[in-house]
């Protein structure tokens, strides 16, 4: 179903959760005394060591790397010593002792993997356990092992246009995006959350979105979606999971999918 230059899979093909985007061109280790509890210094985290290897990109390849932070094209891998929870059980604040504690969770347990499509000219990140498969209109796809729903999409689409801005601000695709999710026959809810944009490589105009949507197939579903322009050919990231009220997306996962959008860009040319 076409809307303002924006296409989807009707909802009675057997195709993943992410936009194919076309006819853009008709567009325009002991705890501390409580009392008293001297101040942190920089020696009570000297326990944290980072180890980092780097490996080249090749065409549609991948390289290992840690989720700790948001990580440019080319970081391999970072591997956080996790010691310094014994000095984060003695932090009384409950938000900010859940907050690193979730931070090192992520970093200890789940693993990013840089794949890069040379010959399109795209790279991201995708979870290392998650499977890529073969689908109907998508440039790649990432499906989770334990849960095909959730799964991470690129289409990439020939266009007329140079840059995102010459078709719209990023409020302006967002509402045609969500607007497009709505038409569905399978949608019964689709909302807004969040819209911006970011500087990719070499300051690439990058927009990214965040929205949730109730279906018939699936159920409830959050959805993170990147998009660029570049060598006259759009770009599109789909990022979707499940946030069932019964399985909500957890922090640590929510860290992880964020990564995954953030990471989307041009490969350099070199």
């Amino acid at each position: 179903m076409a809307f303002c230059g924006l296409s989807l899979p009707s909802s009675n093909q057997h195709h993943p959760h992410f936009l194919i985007v076309q006819n853009l061109s008709s567009a325009p280790s002991s705890l501390p005394p409580k009392t008293p509890r001297p101040p942190l210094s920089s020696s009570s985290v000297s326990a944290i060591t980072i180890t980092t290897s780097s490996s080249s990109l090749s065409s549609s390849s991948y390289s290992n790397v840690k989720c700790s932070e948001r990580l440019p094209v080319g970081a391999d891998r970072r591997i956080f010593n996790l010691s310094i929870v014994g000095l984060l059980l003695s932090i009384d604040e409950p938000f900010i002792k859940f907050l690193f504690f979730s931070k090192a969770l992520a970093s200890q347990v789940l693993e990013l993997d840089r794949y890069t499509d040379s010959k399109e000219g795209f790279t991201l990140l995708v979870p290392s356990s998650w499977i890529k498969v073969d689908k109907a209109g998508a440039t790649v796809l990432f499906e989770d092992s334990n849960k095909k729903a959730n799964n991470v999409g690129v289409v990439v689409s020939p266009t007329r246009i140079s840059s995102l801005g010459e078709f719209g601000t990023p409020q302006f695709v967002a509402d045609k995006l969500i607007q497009a999710e709505r038409r569905k026959e399978s949608t019964k809810e689709a909302e807004v959350i969040s819209v911006s944009e970011r500087a990719g490589h070499a300051g690439l105009q990058v927009y990214e979105f965040e929205y949730k949507v109730d279906s018939t197939r699936g159920g409830l579903k959050r959805v993170f979606s990147a998009a660029f322009v570049t060598s006259k050919k759009l770009y599109l990231l789909n990022i979707t999971h499940s946030d069932g009220l019964e399985n909500p997306l957890d922090m640590e996962r929510r860290m992880i999918l964020e990564q995954v959008l953030h990471s989307f860009d041009v490969v350099p040319s070199t």
